[in-house]
């Protein structure tokens, strides 16, 4: 999975935001940068996630059937796809 900036849907159904890929410091593994496109209360709310990208763009198993864990969103036309990060 080539993975992109933009805006993608996790299997479980909630949005988020790829902000870039980025290199974790010390093993040099590619990762995901992204923010959810939610709102929560939880002491999570505002901040931004990392995830191994090998991870971000493989399949699950969910109801039997097995699914991109993220899906990108198709672009709607006119709609810039960069978003602000806060």
């Amino acid at each position: 999975m080539d993975i992109t900036p933009g805006k993608y849907k996790h299997y479980k159904g909630r949005e988020y935001e790829v902000i870039d890929t980025v290199i974790h410091s010390e093993t040099l593994e590619k990762m995901v940068l992204y923010k959810p496109l939610y709102t929560s209360e939880d002491a999570f709310k505002g901040k931004m996630w990392v995830r191994p990208a090998q991870m971000f763009g493989e399949m699950v198993t969910h109801n039997g059937n097995q699914i991109p864990r993220f899906e990108k969103l198709k672009q709607k036309k006119g709609q810039s796809e960069a978003l602000p990060l806060f």
